[in-house]
Order: structure tokens, then C-alpha cells, then sequence
């Protein structure tokens, strides 16, 4: 196996967090300090700052809710300045402590998207959840300006193609009294997320969404958190979703 890749399964970080600290002389094979190249074999001892480590000492995975607001990028670094989800206060110090661990996002958001987004300590957690395989459920509320015919949604459900992209059949359902004279809104359930999926589908039955919020992904809601703040999924919950995965034959 890849050091890099056994790194990973054992908690350390991602692929390429594991190959700095590699670079950076803190990885052992065998008491041997270890190369980007050197092989991990069944029985070798890895350690990394003097520490055994080894997939099943993997620690629990941490799970965070972020409830995103409009115009952030989802990514670490933007190349325009523009601000991006780790700008915000929530996480950085003093309210994103020392002892927080470095975290990725499952997924994105576009930057005119809000609301839910997963952010996770652990590389194949998220790669699990973000699969089409695992078709985890992602809840949407969508503001349009124009209407679905009973016809759309019925299309919708189905499936459909738009420009040679096939899309799985989605759920819409009109929130009836939220609706004005020229816009609606709609509860969507979708089981993969395809880059700006919604507005294109949308946009194929002749609406344009004008406010996208995500209020479930999985298991997880958002429910009342403020716009900005992030909060930590109980190690319970983020157990019981593991057992969950494991029960689907996704191991973790």
C-alpha cells in the first residue's frame, strides 16, 4: 500500500497532508525514516512523530454543520481575494480553537447558494458521503421566478438529460403559500449533486432559481443555525451515521 494512502486510512489527514509530513521527516517505516516512495507492507510498524499509528487506531471521525451564507466561496483559497468559507470568524480563532482539527467540506455550495454545508476531519468520510454510490439525500429549498407544470415535475422525477448530462430523477414539491405572483418555491430532494444541478433543471422547464438554500444532507439538518455558524455534530450521531454506512457495505 501507498504511505500516503495508509496515512490517510489511519486518520492523519489527507493524502496530501500525509505527503508533507512525510517531506517534513516526520514519518517512520520500521524505524526507518520513511520516503514518499516507501512501501507499507502487512506488519510494518508507521509512526508518525514517534507515535504508532495504523488504521484501526483511527480515531472517530469529526463532523461539523456550517450553515453557509451567500456570496462565499466553498474552497480553501481563492486566487481573486474573493472570501471564501474559511474567512469566516466561525472558523477561525478565537472561535475556531487551537485544538480543532483541520477540516474539509463535503461537497459545495455555489457562491449565490446558502445554508447546510458538512465539513469533516477525515478524507474518506467525505469521499463516501459525496458518491453517488452512497445516494445520500441532499434537501433543498428553491425560490424561482416562474412555475412548474404538474408535467415538470413529473419529467423531473423521472430523469432527464440536459446537454448530453444525464440527471437522476429528483423530487419537487411546491411549498404551497410561500408562493407569490411571479415566484415559487419548491422542497427538492436530490440524491447526487452535480455541479450547479437545480439551476439547470430549472432552467431546462423555464424558471430561474433566485435562492437556493440547502437544509439537509444525509442525516443532518440544518435547523436553527445562525447564518455564519458552524456547529459540531455529537461523536453519538457521527457513530450511529458510521454504523449506518458500514450497514450499507461503505466502510470508513
Amino acid at each position: 500500500m501507498r504511505l500516503n494512502v495508509y496515512l490517510q486510512k489511519a486518520g492523519i489527514g489527507s493524502r496530501r497532508e500525509a505527503e508533507r509530513m512525510v517531506a517534513e521527516g516526520r514519518v517512520s517505516v520500521n524505524g526507518v525514516k520513511a520516503l514518499a516512495t516507501t512501501p507499507v507492507e502487512a506488519g510494518d510498524e508507521v509512526c508518525v512523530d514517534g507515535r504508532a499509528v495504523a488504521p484501526e487506531t483511527k480515531p472517530l471521525p469529526r463532523l461539523f454543520v456550517l450553515n453557509k451564507p451567500i456570496d462565499v466561496l466553498v474552497t480553501h483559497r481563492d486566487h481573486k481575494g474573493r472570501p471564501t468559507i474559511f474567512d469566516l470568524p466561525s472558523l477561525k480563532p478565537p472561535k475556531w480553537p487551537a485544538t480543532m482539527p483541520r477540516v474539509m467540506n463535503i461537497g459545495r455550495l455555489d457562491v449565490n447558494s446558502e445554508g447546510l454545508l458538512l465539513l469533516t476531519s477525515d478524507g474518506p468520510l467525505a469521499q463516501a458521503m459525496m458518491s453517488p454510490d452512497t445516494a445520500l439525500s441532499r434537501v433543498y429549498r428553491v425560490r424561482v421566478r416562474g412555475a412548474l407544470s404538474p408535467e415538470n415535475i413529473a419529467a423531473l422525477a423521472e430523469g432527464v438529460t440536459i446537454d448530453g448530462v444525464s440527471y437522476r430523477g429528483a423530487e419537487f414539491v411546491e411549498e404551497y403559500g410561500k408562493s407569490g405572483r411571479s415566484n415559487s418555491w419548491y422542497r427538492c430532494v436530490l440524491t447526487e449533486g452535480k455541479n450547479r444541478e437545480i439551476r439547470k433543471l430549472m432552467e431546462h422547464f423555464g424558471c430561474v432559481v433566485n435562492r437556493l438554500i440547502r437544509v439537509q444532507y444525509g442525516p443532518f439538518i440544518l435547523d436553527d443555525l445562525p447564518i455564519g455558524a458552524v456547529k459540531e455534530v455529537p461523536p453519538a450521531k457521527v457513530q450511529s451515521f458510521l454504523d449506518y454506512l458500514a450497514s450499507k457495505g461503505v466502510k470508513i
